[in-house]
């Protein structure tokens, strides 16, 4: 069984400021410890449900967050950015039989992280088909496309709800809750002791029932925080600017919506 994880920083628990999840920032190493401590959790918990391969993809900021050297032996570790459309999954393909989810959290227009955003926080919101889309919603639709169940999320409260709205089968760990610009978190062992735990489970059942079926058609509206950027965002080859902050484009091709996004960002 081959394994793919994508990580995150904001619903790590104990993250709560902006400060906390910027590379440069030295309050920032105690939380980027977290998030590898939360990813080798994952990744400890597929090997244990019989994982022969797992990747990791560290998908945050800049994607050099993630320490490797504390991560098992037997796992690959995507650092940096290609510039691929699957951004925040990028090198997943067909050959993977489950995708994981570490450390994501609630979208623009949601209230359940004090850091809650979507892809760039130029963008006031995205929403798809009418509905506010967190990166997990992106980034699922991304599985869904190549065919890989998404079996797992751990992040805020809220999100896993958002998870478990979306397919019921995705089994899901909340490692902290947003109220307001606050967090109440669990202890940092008892998140990655549970993360690991949730994820042997969920690799051990039908993984076939956590694959999620995408929509036949998608509009993607893209509301950014300048009008500047929407009027620039309008050149991107069959957009249009619907009002003076929000760009909006349809398909019936996923990946052309991600390729859209990829240069809206």
């Amino acid at each position: 069984m081959k394994v793919f994880i994508s990580a995150d920083i904001e619903g790590v628990t104990g993250v709560t400021h902006w400060d906390e999840t910027h590379l440069q920032k030295e309050s920032a190493a105690p939380h980027r410890d977290q998030m590898t401590a939360e990813v080798a959790a994952a990744c400890e918990g597929a090997l244990n449900a019989g994982a022969s391969e797992v990747w990791v993809k560290d998908a945050h900021g800049e994607g050099r967050n993630v320490a490797g050297d504390r991560l098992p032996q037997q796992v690959k570790l995507v650092r940096g950015w290609s510039g691929h459309p699957f951004g925040m999954v990028e090198e997943l393909d067909r050959s993977f039989q489950a995708m994981l989810m570490v450390g994501y959290h609630s979208p623009a227009g949601g209230g359940g992280n004090p850091l809650a955003h979507t892809m760039s926080l130029d963008f006031v919101h995205i929403k798809l088909n009418g509905q506010y889309a967190s990166e997990f919603l992106l980034h699922a639709f991304v599985a869904a496309y190549v065919g890989v169940p998404v079996v797992f999320v751990s992040g805020d409260r809220a999100l896993c709800e958002l998870a478990s709205e979306l397919n019921p089968h995705i089994a899901s760990v909340a490692v902290k809750e947003g109220i307001g610009a606050s967090t109440v978190n669990i202890h940092p062992a008892l998140a990655t002791a549970r993360i690991s735990e949730a994820v042997e489970r969920a690799l051990q059942g039908d993984l076939s029932r956590a694959l999620i079926t995408l929509p036949d058609h998608f509009r993607m509206e893209i509301c950014y925080r300048t009008h500047s950027s929407a009027y620039a965002g309008s050149f991107y080859p069959g957009a249009e600017r619907i009002d003076a902050h929000t760009v909006a484009f349809e398909h019936d091709d996923y990946f052309e919506v991600l390729r859209c996004l990829t240069f809206a960002a």
